[in-house]
C-alpha cells in the first residue's frame, strides 16, 4: 500500500473511533506522517498495528467535582484523567485546570505524552488529566477547596507505581501542595503520587525551571550540530508563564537576546533585549498573578494589545504559550523576518499550515515532544529521589537534565538526518515510536 493511502486509512480509523476530537486527530496524524512511511520501508506490518493500538488510551476516568466557593455556594466541575499507555512505566503526565479542558484536549496531550516520555529514556508511561475549572480570579481558599475535592476523587486512581500526575497550565506548586497534602490525609501515606512538589517536602530542585531550561539545552544541541551557538541570537519568546519565563532566563544566561514575552491579551517587546533584572521584575509580578499588561504599565515596558510576538525580526522563535498558537500567517511573518529555528516549548503550538510553511522555507522545527521534555524528565528524577529518600542538589539535577536533552537530540538526529539536514519532527516521532513499539511487541500486543 502506498504511504499516502496507509496514512489516510489510519486517519480514517482514528476519526471513526473519536469523530469530534480535532486536536487529537492533528496529533495522531502528525505521528502517522512520519512513522507509517518508515514502517512501510521496513516492511513492518506489526508496527502499523501497534500504531493503531496506540490510537486508543488504556482508560478514561471522568468524574464530577463538587466544592464550595467563598459564598458558600456549591459549584460543580468535571474532572478527568486519561491513562493513555503504561508500556514503559507508570502513567505520567500533568494536570491542567482550565475552562478549555475536555477529552479532546486530554486525548491529544496524553498521546503526545507517551512519545515525549519515551524519548527521555526513563521508565515512564503517558497520561494527562485535569478539570474544566479556571483558577484565575479565584481566592487561595477557593483553589485549595477545589484541589481537595478534585484529588478526593482522583486519589483512588493514582499512586507511585500506578499513575503519577504533575502540574500543567493552571496547576503550579501551590496547587500541587494543596493536592499532595490532601492525598496524604486520604491515604495516610507519604509517597511519590505527585511530582512538581516543593523541595521542602520531597520535590526536586530545578523542577520549576526544567521545561524552560531543557528547551534551551536542546536548542544549544541543535545549534552545535549546525556549527552555531546561542550567543547574540535574537529570540522571540511567546507566553509569560513558567515555561516562557525560565526559557527567557536561561537564554539571557547564554547571552542570547530575548525580544518578547506575551499573554492572551498581547505582546511585550524589549527592543534592546531583556536583562536579568528586568526579567526578575516580571517574574515577581507574575508570581503575584498580575497580567503582563499590568506589569508593562507599572514598569513602562512596551505592550502591544492583541499582537503576537511573531512580527519581530528574530533568529529563533520559542513557542511557549499553548497549542496551535502559531498559525500559517505567523509562520510567514517569521520566515520574512529571518527566523531560522522554531522551538516548541509548548505542546503542539504550531498548526499544520505553519509546519508546512516552515518545511518549505527550510526552517528547523524542534517538536515539543523533544524540546519541552525537560519538565517530565526532572519529574522522573523526582520520583527516583523520592524512592531513594535522598534529595539531589541543583547541580546534579541540572547535569542529569543536560544529559537527557543531549541524548534526546542524538535520537532525533539518528532517525531524522538525511542528506546532511535533520528533520527533528521525524526523528523524534520515529525514535519515540520505536521505544514504545519494542516494549509492546515484547508484551505480545500484536
Amino acid at each position: 500500500m502506498p504511504a499516502d493511502s496507509a496514512i489516510r486509512s489510519f486517519d480514517d480509523y482514528v476519526k471513526t473511533l473519536y469523530p469530534d476530537y480535532d486536536a487529537f486527530h492533528q496529533a495522531t496524524h502528525d505521528i502517522a506522517e512520519d512513522v507509517i512511511p518508515y514502517l512501510l520501508e521496513s516492511d513492518d506490518q506489526e508496527g502499523i498495528e501497534i500504531l493503531k493500538y496506540l490510537a486508543q488510551p488504556d482508560r478514561v476516568i471522568d468524574f464530577r467535582v463538587d466544592w464550595r466557593n467563598d459564598k458558600n455556594q456549591t459549584e460543580t466541575h468535571r474532572g478527568f484523567r486519561v491513562q493513555y499507555n503504561n508500556a514503559l512505566g507508570p502513567y505520567k503526565g500533568g494536570l491542567r485546570f482550565s475552562d478549555s479542558v475536555d477529552l479532546n484536549v486530554l486525548f491529544f496531550l496524553g498521546f503526545e505524552q507517551c512519545f515525549k516520555n519515551a524519548l527521555t529514556g526513563l521508565p515512564l508511561g503517558g497520561a494527562k488529566g485535569g478539570a474544566n475549572f479556571n483558577p484565575h480570579g479565584r481566592s487561595d481558599e477557593e483553589i485549595r477547596r477545589f484541589c481537595q475535592a478534585f484529588i478526593t476523587e482522583l486519589a483512588r486512581h493514582i499512586g507511585p507505581t500506578t499513575d503519577i500526575p504533575a502540574g500543567d497550565i493552571g496547576v503550579g506548586s501551590r496547587e500541587i501542595a494543596f493536592m499532595f497534602d490532601h492525598y496524604k490525609s486520604i491515604t495516610g501515606r507519604f509517597e511519590s503520587a505527585l511530582t512538581g512538589k516543593s523541595p521542602a517536602f520531597g520535590g526536586s530542585c530545578g523542577r520549576q525551571e526544567a521545561t524552560g531550561y531543557g528547551a534551551v539545552y536542546f536548542t544549544k544541541e541543535i545549534l552545535a550540530h549546525h556549527d552555531d551557538s546561542l550567543e547574540g541570537k535574537r529570540c522571540c519568546v511567546s507566553g509569560s508563564g513558567n515555561v516562557a519565563l525560565h526559557t527567557a532566563e536561561k537564554l539571557i544566561e547564554q547571552q542570547a537576546q530575548v525580544l518578547t514575552l506575551s499573554d492572551r491579551g498581547g505582546t511585550a517587546t524589549f527592543p534592546d533585549g531583556l536583562d536579568q533584572e528586568t526579567l526578575a521584575k516580571v517574574q515577581r509580578k507574575k508570581a503575584q498573578r498580575q497580567s503582563l499588561q499590568e506589569i508593562c504599565e507599572k514598569y513602562d515596558f512596551e505592550y502591544h494589545d492583541e499582537q503576537k510576538p511573531w512580527q519581530q525580526k528574530c533568529d529563533i522563535a520559542f513557542a511557549c504559550a499553548t497549542q496551535n498558537e502559531l498559525e500559517k500567517q505567523d509562520a510567514q511573518s517569521l520566515a520574512d523576518n529571518g527566523c531560522r529555528y522554531v522551538i516548541e516549548g509548548a505542546n503542539m503550538p504550531n498548526t499544520d499550515g505553519a509546519l508546512k510553511l516552515f518545511a518549505e522555507k527550510g526552517i528547523v522545527v524542534a517538536p515539543g515532544k523533544a524540546a519541552n521534555a525537560g519538565g517530565v524528565a526532572v519529574s522522573g528524577l523526582e520520583i527516583s529521589q523520592n524512592r531513594a529518600l535522598m534529595p539531589w542538589n541543583i547541580d546534579r539535577v541540572d547535569e542529569e537534565l543536560r544529559k537527557i536533552m543531549k541524548d534526546i537530540h542524538k535520537s532525533c538526529v539518528k532517525y531524522g538526518e538525511q542528506n546532511g539536514t535533520v528533520n527533528y519532527i521525524k526523528g523524534a516521532n520515529i525514535a519515540a515510536f520505536k521505544q514504545l513499539s519494542e516494549a509492546m511487541t515484547l508484551y505480545g500486543k500484536v
